[in-house]
């Protein structure tokens, strides 16, 4: 068999063809599961970086009140020392 039938080219063409279009074709397929992948990690990703966000959210306004508190306290004492310099500087 020549390589100058046509038949044998015709053939060379078809498998080329064949070959090219399932390379195309698990091209595709890995793309789509490798999207789909990514997809997941991402939603997964996202989930807990809202989950650690409320946490961080809700431990961020229990310290703002405790602060607040411990703000009113030394304001109290603040005003309490006012009042004891001012009675001891006024008593001398």
């Amino acid at each position: 068999m020549r390589l100058n039938d046509p038949q044998v080219w015709t053939l060379i063409g078809v498998f080329a063809a064949v070959m090219l279009g399932g390379m195309t074709l698990m091209t595709t397929q890995l793309s789509r599961v490798i999207r789909a992948e990514v997809d997941r990690v991402e939603g997964t990703l996202s989930a807990r970086v809202d989950r650690v966000e409320g946490t961080l959210s809700a431990r961020i306004d229990g310290l703002d009140a405790r602060l607040g508190r411990i703000e009113t306290k030394v304001d109290d004492l603040d005003k309490e020392l006012t009042n004891l310099t001012t009675r001891f500087w006024r008593s001398q």
